[in-house]
């Protein structure tokens, strides 16, 4: 599961998730779990949507996040 900063066209940005990245031939892509950065709820979907098919013409770009594994920094500690 990745997590994707969306910047559409005329919208602000929406969080979503994807099963993969979407490829160079991709004309659509189905987004789950779509919400603000603040995870509130999208003013142009209801509140009970869970999927979303947005096409790629609609789309500027697209941020890929990083996920928890790559949150985490490992350091060497002396003691």
């Amino acid at each position: 599961m990745h997590l994707l900063l969306v910047h559409m066209q005329n919208e602000d940005p929406m969080l979503a998730e994807v099963e993969e990245l979407p490829g160079r031939t991709d004309q659509s892509i189905v987004f789950m779990n779509p919400r603000r950065r603040d995870g509130k709820d999208l003013h142009y979907l209801q509140a009970n949507v869970q999927s979303v098919l947005i096409p790629m013409h609609r789309i500027s770009f697209i941020e890929i996040m990083p996920g928890e594994a790559e949150e985490k920094v490992i350091t060497f500690v002396r003691e």
